[in-house]
This record gives structure tokens, sequence and C-alpha cells, in this order.
């Protein structure tokens, strides 16, 4: 079993900087594939960032690509995802997520075992 708690959420103007983190309890964190997710009011969960246990390979949604950045300390059992440049449309409630297997690189949510509550994310215009 794997508790992941996300933090950092909050209130951001268009154009400034927000880093989330989540932190990992339970297993060998880097044992675990990690990624973040997020939801808007109405539309599909979508995914933003994901990167891997081992090599720390990482791969990004195409509407975050060159502003979000998704990073991870295997020391402290935590995943950040750094949002640069936010837009107005970037504001959802942002998930962590995990799933066992250090090499693999998932970008769909229902290959990811465990999940956070969510931090809310809003970016003012």
């Amino acid at each position: 079993q794997v508790q992941l708690v996300e933090s950092g959420g909050g209130l951001v103007q268009a154009g400034g900087s927000l880093r989330l983190s989540c932190a990992a309890s339970g297993r060998t964190f880097s044992n675990y594939a990690m990624g973040w997710f997020r939801q808007a009011p109405g539309k599909e969960r979508e995914f933003v960032a994901a990167i891997n246990g081992v090599a720390g390979i990482t791969y990004y949604g195409d509407t975050v690509k060159g502003r979000f950045t998704i990073s991870r300390d295997n020391a402290k059992n935590r995943v950040d995802l750094q949002m640069n440049s936010p837009k107005p449309e970037d504001t959802a409630v942002y998930y962590c997520a995990a799933v066992y297997g250090g090499s693999v690189l998932y970008t769909r949510g229902n290959r990811y075992d465990y999940w956070g509550q969510g931090t809310q994310v809003t970016v003012s215009s």
C-alpha cells in the first residue's frame, strides 16, 4: 500500500509559478513510477506528466510541455511538479498517482494504482 499526499496548490497569477509536491509513504519509493493528472470541473481527467522510478525519465502532456517540470527525490519519497507560466486553462484539481514498476512510464490514469486526495490550483488572468 502506498499513501500519497499532495500539497502546494493555491491561487497563482497567469505567468507566475507554483510548485506542487506529493509525499509518498508505505513502500520503496524508487520502485514506483509517478504521475500527475488534473481534472477541471466538467472535464475528463487529463494526463499532465510522469516520471519513472529508476532512471527518472519523464514524459509530458502536450498542453504543459515546455512549461511544467516533473521531478522526484527518491531519498525524500517525494515527487514535485514545477508549474511555470501557468495559464487560466491550467486551473484544475491536481492529483498525484503511483504505480509499481521502476522502469515503466504511463500516461493513462487507469494504469495507476494509488492516488492522492488532490490539490486545487487556480490560475487567475
